[in-house]
């Protein structure tokens, strides 16, 4: 038997009792011998010895240092990093240092009860964390003026292979097989776009956005980067409109924080709108891990990967949330799966749902205008130059139905919309599709508001809009 090493005498008194077996490892010894009789041995030698093959046994102990108490080891891991030079990064491409909202940090990122969560299969006892995953899909759809969003990614990388995966699914009949990538895309966007797509056989394209053609490269897909990779603001509504008419599918990376003042994704022709979350609130990480996103429209929702939450009824009828359009590998059959992505960012995604309810739209553009001023100032006169062009989206938009007020700043392409509680007593309602636009618990801070008084089989779709206060 293989054991760790044991205190002299001498020192017994001295040794750590903060040590990690005791923690970790359940069974005590009367527990381990009463487990033993029952298997039917004397000892855990015996046990080893009738299942461990003799060929791979490693006849030797361990050679490990003496065992040490959890407070030693933190202290030597942080004398240890602290001899780390940290440096402000310029690397850009997606990955910007951000500031963490102390209230976010402490009730959230150092929180166990959200730092532990997963996949929140079982509604019943995930309200909240639905809701917040509920807010973070409400911003995206909201920003990138596209209606259905899902409930985050792994990074924008592989949100963007997802895209291409996605624009292949919808155009399968057409038979094509070429992608094309603007070469101004981040590098590790147009990295993991190329290794996706050689097992699927897809010819990838990499160039100027403007030599895209559809018709002339056999595309099915083109995708741009917005701003790009160097910082440039590109009008693409004329390659959307090409892209189009060639039959193609349009798809965009964009930057979430600069939405929140550049023209968005949807209005200019988007099919599909890829990014990442990184910006609201998210520390940089060493690179990694951040919540990436993915919107489209509401025709494309059967073949949006990853996992989306959705409005319904319990049994007593009032609304409730839960995972809805499950169409990955795990749930159905492998042909006929939308993706393999099974794994979603849900604490970071929980994260910038929170900073964007704790900045609230004001902020995030004050934020965003900042940043642009920081960079240069050719970048924040073609930014305010934009935000101010005639296409700019309304600021604020108020049910029609039941006069609730939605706590984002409007997005949409269509001037009419319904706020979720009329959309979810209605079953007939033609709002922008299925997952809801806001949530109203006041416990997590968003908006108060009173039940929705709305019984008619469609909504009313009619607007009122105002300038922010």
């Amino acid at each position: 038997m293989i054991t760790r090493p044991v205190p002299a005498p001498a020192t017994e008194a001295l040794a750590p009792t903060d040590t990690f077996p005791r923690r970790h490892i359940g069974p005590d010894e009367a527990e381990v011998q009463e487990m033993l009789r029952t298997l039917g041995y004397a000892s855990l030698e015996e046990l080893i010895a009738a299942t461990v093959p003799e060929g791979i046994r490693l006849h030797r102990e361990l050679r490990l240092p003496e065992p040490r108490g959890e407070h030693e080891l933190l202290d030597d891991l942080h004398e240890m990093a602290a001899r780390n030079e940290v440096f402000r990064s310029f690397i850009g491409m997606g990955y910007h240092d951000c500031i963490t909202p102390p209230v976010i940090q402490r009730n959230v990122l150092e929180n166990p009860g959200w730092y532990t969560q997963y996949t929140p299969y079982q509604a019943e006892i995930a309200q909240g964390r639905l809701e917040a995953l509920l807010n973070f899909q409400t911003m995206v759809a909201d920003l990138t003026a596209l209606p259905l969003a899902n409930a985050s990614l792994l990074d924008e990388a592989t949100a963007a292979a997802e895209a291409m995966g996605m624009c292949h699914n919808l155009a399968r009949d057409h038979g094509r097989r070429g992608f094309f990538v603007a070469e101004d895309c981040h590098p590790q966007t147009i990295a993991v776009v190329r290794t996706r797509a050689q097992p699927l056989g897809i010819e990838v394209h990499v160039g100027p956005a403007d030599s895209a053609d559809a018709l002339g490269q056999d595309l099915f897909g083109i995708l741009v980067q917005y701003p790009t990779t160097d910082g440039r603001i590109v009008d693409y509504a004329a390659l959307a409109e090409r892209a189009h008419a060639g039959g193609a599918l349009f798809a965009v990376a964009a930057d979430l924080l600069a939405l929140t003042l550049l023209r968005a994704p949807g209005e200019f022709g988007a099919d599909i709108c890829v990014g990442s979350s990184q910006r609201f609130g998210v520390p940089l990480g060493f690179g990694g891990p951040h919540a990436a996103f993915l919107s489209t429209r509401d025709e494309n929702k059967r073949q949006i990967p990853g996992r989306l939450v959705g409005v319904s009824k319990d049994r007593h009828g009032h609304p409730a949330l839960r995972l809805a359009l499950q169409t990955r590998e795990q749930h159905i059959r492998r042909d006929k799966a939308t993706s393999n992505i099974c794994t979603a960012q849900v604490l970071l995604a929980v994260m910038a749902s929170m900073y964007a309810v704790c900045a609230r739209a004001r902020g995030r553009r004050t934020s965003s205008r900042r940043h642009a001023r920081a960079g240069s100032t050719s970048a924040t006169t073609a930014t305010d130059r934009w935000a101010s062009a005639s296409t700019r989206r309304p600021w604020r938009r108020t049910c029609g139905a039941c006069g609730t007020r939605s706590p984002w700043a409007g997005r949409w392409t269509s001037p009419s919309t319904t706020c979720w509680r009329t959309r979810a007593r209605s079953t007939r309602c033609r709002s922008r599709g299925p997952a809801p636009t806001s949530s109203t618990r006041s416990s997590i801070g968003t908006i108060r508001s009173t039940r929705c008084s709305a019984t008619s089989i469609a909504c009313r779709r009619a607007t009122s809009r105002s300038r922010p206060r």
